[in-house]
């Protein structure tokens, strides 16, 4: 059975499980501290968890100005459950909690792309995403 809903702040579970699924796809390096893990979670406008047989094995992040544009910062399923659509069912309940905004955007990782075309996402033909290179750690985003 599979239960997505959002949270505002991370319980010690849910805080252990988040902190692993951002650990396995490289987004949590050594020098991260714990302890800012609900500063994420209380500061983004959505974050939804995704519990899966009782296990929270995957999440999804919605930063925004609250008014009209939404960016969807994170979205990860733990490797072992990949490939259930509960990637796609954390994308399905985002995208109906950003519906009163005028846009809703991401930066695909390199081998994504596809997922999300599927879900309903394009290319955007007149940008592209840039970083500012002065900040430290972006490699560990592909970036």
């Amino acid at each position: 059975m599979l239960e997505i809903k959002l949270i505002k702040k991370a319980d010690a579970k849910q805080k252990k499980a988040i902190l692993s699924i951002y650990r396995e796809k490289g987004w949590w390096a050594r020098g991260d501290k714990e302890k800012d893990l609900n500063k994420i979670v209380k500061g983004s406008t959505f974050f939804a968890i995704a519990i899966f047989n009782g296990n929270l094995v995957g999440i999804g992040r919605v930063i925004s100005d609250g008014i009209s544009d939404a960016y969807i910062q994170d979205l990860a399923v733990l490797k072992k459950y990949e490939g259930l659509g509960i990637g796609s069912a954390i994308l399905n309940f985002l995208t109906k909690k950003t519906k009163r905004f005028s846009l809703l955007g991401l930066i695909a990782q390199n081998g994504s792309e596809k997922f999300y075309l599927k879900a309903g996402f394009r290319l955007a033909k007149s940008a592209k995403a840039m970083v500012y290179a002065k900040i430290q750690k972006i490699e560990r985003y592909g970036l």
